[in-house]
């Protein structure tokens, strides 16, 4: 299933995508849907098997902009609940 790590940031979405491209996760930026509710943005594309790389390589660095990571789930993407 895709996932999105959504981000407020441009530069700091693009510099996540590298990030996991460097720790072999296969990852590219997209446009954030606007499910999202985060305006115009780029957003970072990954495959759920990968999830638990991703959020690794999401706590060695603060992301501030980091807004969330979204499923897709019948042609829309939600937010993952808070757990």
């Amino acid at each position: 299933m895709t996932m999105l790590a959504v981000f407020r940031s441009r530069s700091q979405s693009i510099e996540f995508a590298s990030a996991l491209k460097r720790e072999g996760v296969p990852a590219q930026s997209v446009s954030t849907p606007k499910d999202a509710g985060v305006g115009c943005g780029i957003s970072v594309r990954f495959e759920e098997n990968f999830f638990p790389r991703v959020k690794s390589v999401l706590q060695k660095k603060l992301y501030s902009s980091f807004s969330g990571f979204m499923r897709g789930e019948g042609g829309r993407f939600r937010y993952l609940s808070a757990k």
